[in-house]
This record gives C-alpha cells, sequence and structure tokens, in this order.
C-alpha cells in the first residue's frame, strides 16, 4: 500500500489559479509528476512548461473529464502514467466546470492497484470567490467535498478581507483546512511525499521564466507559502487502542489534511503492523509484517494547515492502550473498515 501512487484532483471554478498552482509543483526537483490536463476547448496549460518537466501527460481536449471519459479510460491513463518513468505523483487538473464528485468516484473506484486516492483540492480566487459562489452556488457543494482548500492571490485582498473570507470558507467545510497563498505556490511536501534521492530529476539548469518565478516576489508571499502549515510526529513503544484511533480519524482535528505512517495494535496475539494513509477524510489502512530486527513501535505524521499541534499531539496520546490486559480482537472491527478488499483479502 505505501508504493501507490497518490491521485491528486486540483479543481476550482474558472481562473482560480488551478493550472498556475500545477506550473508550480511542475518546476519544484523532488518528485516526478504525471498530469492528466482537462479543460473545455483549447488546453490552456502552458504545454512547453510542461513538456519540459513533466514525466508524463495525458490532455483531454473539448469535453469534461467527469462526464466524457468512464471509469475504464480514466484507468487506462492511470495505467500509462503509472508505468512511465517512476512516477510518484500523478495530479488531475480538472475543468473549472468539472463536478468534484464525479472525478473522487472515479479515481476511489479504480480497479488499478498501484494508484490510491490523493485527495481534492480545491482552488478559490480570493479575490472574486464571493462574486462567483454568489453566480454559483453549487462551488459551496464543492468546498465542502474538499480536502484541502487552497485561497489563491491572497495578495490581491487586504489582510482583514483575507481572513474574513478564510473564516466564512472554515464555517463551510467544517475543519477542513483553508491554506492561504499567492501564485499558487504552495509546499508539495503539504500533498505527497516526493521520494528520497540524490540526483534532481531534470537538469539543473533554470529557464528564464523559472528564474523569475523564483526571484520576482516579495518577503509576503513567502510568508504565504508556508500560511499555517505545522506537521506532528508521534512515536509510541506502548501499542495502540484501535477504537480510539480510528476515532480520532474519523473525527481529525480541525485543519488536518493527511496522516500517513504504521500503528501497532495492542490486541491479543496481534501480530502485525497496520499502515496508514489518510488524505482528508478519507482512511485507508493497510496490514504487513514487520521486518526482521524492526522494533515494534507506533510512528505517525500529521499534516495539516491551521493544525492545533499541541491538541492533535495530545489526542494521539490519548489513543495509547495503556492497560495492562490486551485487548480482544474485535477491537480491531473498525481498522477494519478502512482496509481495501484487496488488502484484506491477502491476509486471509
Amino acid at each position: 500500500m505505501s508504493r501507490r501512487i497518490p491521485v491528486l484532483i486540483v479543481a476550482g471554478f474558472l481562473g482560480a489559479g488551478k493550472t498556475t498552482l500545477l506550473n508550480h509543483l511542475l518546476r519544484q526537483r523532488q518528485a516526478r509528476i504525471g498530469v492528466v490536463v482537462n479543460d473545455f476547448g483549447a488546453v490552456n496549460i502552458d504545454a512547453m512548461l510542461v513538456a519540459g518537466q513533466v514525466d508524463a501527460m495525458v490532455s483531454l481536449g473539448n469535453g469534461c473529464v467527469c462526464c466524457a471519459v468512464d471509469v475504464g479510460e480514466l484507468d487506462e491513463m492511470f495505467t500509462r502514467l503509472a508505468q512511465s518513468n517512476r512516477v510518484d505523483v500523478i495530479v488531475v487538473e480538472a475543468s473549472g466546470l468539472a463536478e468534484p464528485r464525479n472525478l473522487i468516484r472515479m479515481v476511489i473506484a479504480s480497479d488499478n492497484p498501484r494508484i490510491r486516492y490523493g485527495g481534492l483540492i480545491e482552488i478559490v480566487d480570493a479575490e472574486h470567490f464571493p462574486d462567483s459562489r454568489a453566480r454559483h452556488p453549487e462551488l459551496t457543494s464543492h468546498l465542502r467535498l474538499a480536502d484541502l482548500v487552497v485561497v489563491n492571490k491572497a495578495d490581491r485582498v487586504p489582510s482583514g478581507e483575507l481572513e474574513r473570507l478564510r473564516g466564512e470558507i472554515g464555517d463551510m467545510v467544517r475543519g477542513v483546512p483553508v491554506h492561504a497563498t499567492t501564485h499558487g505556490r504552495i509546499d508539495p511536501t503539504l500533498l505527497f511525499d516526493p521520494p528520497e534521492q540524490t540526483t534532481a530529476t531534470v537538469a539543473e539548469q533554470l529557464s528564464f521564466d523559472e528564474l523569475l518565478d523564483e526571484h520576482d516576489h516579495t518577503a509576503e508571499d513567502h510568508h504565504h507559502l508556508h500560511d499555517d502549515y505545522q506537521s506532528v510526529s508521534f512515536t509510541s513503544t506502548t501499542d495502540l487502542d484501535p477504537r480510539k484511533l480510528v476515532a480520532l480519524l474519523e473525527d481529525p482535528p480541525a485543519g488536518l489534511f493527511r496522516a500517513k505512517g504504521f500503528v501497532a495494535f495492542g490486541v491479543a496475539d496481534d501480530r502485525r503492523k497496520f499502515l496508514l494513509h489518510m488524505v482528508g477524510r478519507h482512511v485507508v489502512f493497510g496490514p504487513a509484517s514487520w521486518s526482521r530486527g524492526e522494533s515494534r513501535r507506533t510512528d505517525l505524521v500529521l499534516i495539516g494547515s491551521g493544525l492545533d499541534t499541541a491538541a492533535a499531539t495530545a489526542a494521539l496520546h490519548e489513543t495509547v492502550h495503556d492497560a495492562p490486559e490486551p485487548l480482544e480482537e474485535q477491537a480491531l472491527l473498525g481498522v477494519w473498515r478502512h482496509v481495501p478488499r484487496e488488502l484484506s483479502d491477502a491476509e486471509l
């Protein structure tokens, strides 16, 4: 499960900055990115930029991916990308008129064992969102599907107005992290795990456009890049209570976007470790074996925007099973609800 390629869906209304955010991700040199670009009419992405910095690309023009492409066709695209040059992450840039719910269903329903759902990132134009929402009330329901909301173009509105907008969106999405930025700049490690590598995946020489992008901005832009981005690391040599951990993940702290790691549960005669991937409200456990010589312990990392790290750490400590007697096997039922069928069958 840990080697599955995450599929990120980047959505948002027309002009919110989806392509800008995608191009920013493509400029980073930490991971190999496969891209599915979808738009009505001509593809509006900078094709030269993509051709120079992405490892694999599939373009879908003249139609909306959530309507014009069935699950089988999308699976075929994912397969092409997953087999191409060891792609680390797949990004689907949705049309500004796409229905995110259908896109999410397509990814989750995929039979491809090499991919997993990596979350829905909804992009909001800080300057024009109030007017866009008034004209298109359905944008509110789109935001409520998001695992992360990125308020882009934050430099175009006064700070007081920005905070009011973030508060308003926060009330709509009920605990989903709301991250403010400019020019689509967001730390890639908030979205996916770059692989460890010693060499760059593309040429070291920067283009003229990249040099401008790296240096032609203000100190305020740097602030927005890491605005309210926190992580919490948790290690325990005492096994956890699966019921308490599942309850925490199903009702997560406000601002939590991702959780990852592996867990040892205090269940009688259970010698497995469980790998954990969580994006938004989508939780996946995978049973695995401990490596030879590996110490039995829990290692988790929580990542979010606007995350109360002290409260999150305290909540994790509350999941430790410190009673002298182990738990019964039924305590794992909540965990098995979040184990994909193919992983569960492998254990039988």
